[in-house]
């Protein structure tokens, strides 16, 4: 058997229909709205690895620091022979999962991105040729059919990318999560916690403006691949704290009045000077509410980690 398989389940357009379907729904509503995924094309993807390196942007080195000195207990609380990652990305963070569970012997990384997928395998693989990846093209938010591989097995969803779902979206997710754990299976979580909103903001408008620069990027995205003619530099970078929701959301402001055009939807959208244009909210959480989410989906909460600042937290979770 081969070392690495790779198996579609999105269709080879299905990214341009689904980029379709989003800038048409969301440019026709009040307020505008754009989903934060479609930030991520090549460009997006270098300006958001800037961005983790950013003095202000704290999530990703304290995920990493919870992982490289949580890691033998995750793996000895999990035991699992199978890890699932979930929007794997370059599977980068998950090697430290990887290096400390003995017992495992296949890797699945879940994204949307071939070239990520492949990319990472390949990597993984020259270090660890005695592990069996099997990568699966899908997005994991519209229902996920999992190979046969053997348990128990980890599902990894890391990054605090849950907070980019709106609550009823979590609770969907959760399920369909729950769903896919057998006995002995357990769900590793990764969420940003609430802090004070200096430190919040910050992290979503630094002062090199490189997370500005990211916000805009979903423009020239459009623009691209619909033939839109949106100006990225008509549009300042706005990001708010919502102390009821407790999230961060990140919009994009037009500074005057102005109209776009979008000839491959036949769409004319029309903004107002000083109107927003929603692109991402990311949700922050306390124990207690990713506890009793968890437990809405089925989950029971059997861990919790921090960092040293108790800034982000790993959960482990199992099916009840």
């Amino acid at each position: 058997m081969s070392p690495f398989l790779l198996t579609r389940t999105l269709p080879v357009d299905a990214t341009d229909a689904a980029l379709r379907a989003d800038v048409l729904h969301g440019l026709t509503r009040r307020p505008k709205t754009l989903p934060p995924k479609w930030f991520y094309d090549a460009h997006g993807s270098e300006l958001f690895e800037e961005i983790t390196r950013l003095p202000e942007y704290y999530p990703t080195r304290a995920e990493r620091e919870i992982l490289i000195d949580r890691a033998r207990e995750i793996a000895g609380a999990s035991g699992a022979r199978t890890l699932i990652e979930l929007g794997s990305g370059s599977s980068e963070k998950t090697r430290h999962l990887l290096d400390a569970l003995p017992e495992l012997r296949s890797y699945v990384p879940v994204d949307v991105s071939e070239s990520a997928l492949r990319g990472a395998a390949e990597a993984l693989l020259a270090q660890r040729p005695g592990l069996s990846v099997h990568a699966l093209i899908a997005d994991f938010t519209g229902g996920l059919a999992l190979p046969g591989t053997p348990g128990p097995r980890l599902i990894a969803f890391l990054g605090g990318t849950i907070g980019n779902l709106l609550p009823a979206e979590r609770s969907v997710f959760l399920k369909s999560v729950r769903s896919l754990l057998s006995p002995g299976d357990a769900l590793l979580l990764g969420t940003d916690l609430v802090k004070d909103e200096e430190v919040l903001v910050a992290a979503y408008d630094d002062a090199a403006g490189v997370t500005a620069e990211f916000n805009r990027n979903v423009l020239r995205v459009v623009n691209r691949e619909l033939g839109a003619d949106f100006d990225p530099s008509g549009f300042d970078h706005v990001a708010l704290w919502d102390p009821e929701r407790e999230w961060i959301e990140m919009r994009l402001r037009a500074r005057e009045a102005l109209t776009v055009k979008i000839p491959d939807l036949d769409l004319v959208v029309s903004f107002e000077a000083g109107e927003e244009l929603r692109t991402e909210v990311s949700a922050k959480f306390r124990k207690e509410g990713v506890g009793a989410e968890l437990a809405a989906a089925g989950l029971r909460m059997d861990q919790w980690w921090t960092d040293s600042a108790d800034r982000f937290a790993l959960s482990l979770a199992t099916a009840v």
